[in-house]
């Protein structure tokens, strides 16, 4: 399983994944204090390597906690109010999506309403839907034809939402994403 860029870190969380015993672990909490001691302890890392799996894995940990919505909360130094995530504040996020609400539309009322549902029940930063425009994607080519559809690759500048920036109160970008589109 692929985790970030880093095939060291990757190798480490894995490890630490297949060392839970979760007869033992049995409980997200539980599973994610050992797998971070597991990771600080694995001597094959750098500082800044288990700095990094130590960030996935409070990634998955906190999108667990919001899956389950079970968990210690804390209060957010942002909004003041109590919050499930650790590395984002989900009620900063979701005030956030619903003040750009009036920034985008498909065009279909039916549509943009559902966005805006999934959005605000989103549990994790980097897999919120929203509305891209044709205008946010470059070098589009065709591919092939299959069932009812033509295939398209291209690249969405910018791409999608990563994580949250607690000090500007904004979702950062990916970057530039390689995508497929179907028409």
């Amino acid at each position: 399983m692929s985790f970030g860029n880093n095939q060291s870190v990757n190798a480490a969380i894995n490890r630490a994944f297949a060392l839970t015993d979760y007869n033992i672990y049995n409980n997200i909490h539980k599973q994610d204090k050992f797998q971070k001691q597991t990771i600080l302890a694995d001597e094959s890392l750098t500082e800044n390597e288990k700095s990094e799996a130590i960030r996935i894995l409070t990634k998955g940990y906190d999108q667990d906690k919001l899956c389950y919505n079970k968990g210690t909360k804390r209060i957010c130094e942002n909004c003041n109010q109590e919050c499930l995530a650790t590395l984002f504040c989900e009620l900063c996020v979701r005030n956030y999506l619903k003040a750009n609400f009036s920034n985008w539309t498909s065009g279909n009322n039916d549509i943009d309403n559902l966005i805006q549902e999934c959005q605000m029940k989103s549990i994790t930063t980097y897999k919120i839907p929203e509305w891209i425009p044709y205008n946010s994607f470059k070098n589009v080519k065709y591919l092939t034809k299959g069932g009812f559809s033509e295939i398209y690759t291209a690249t969405w500048i910018n791409g999608r939402y990563e994580e949250w920036d607690s000090k500007k109160q904004q979702l950062k970008r990916f970057g530039n994403f390689n995508i497929v589109l179907k028409n």
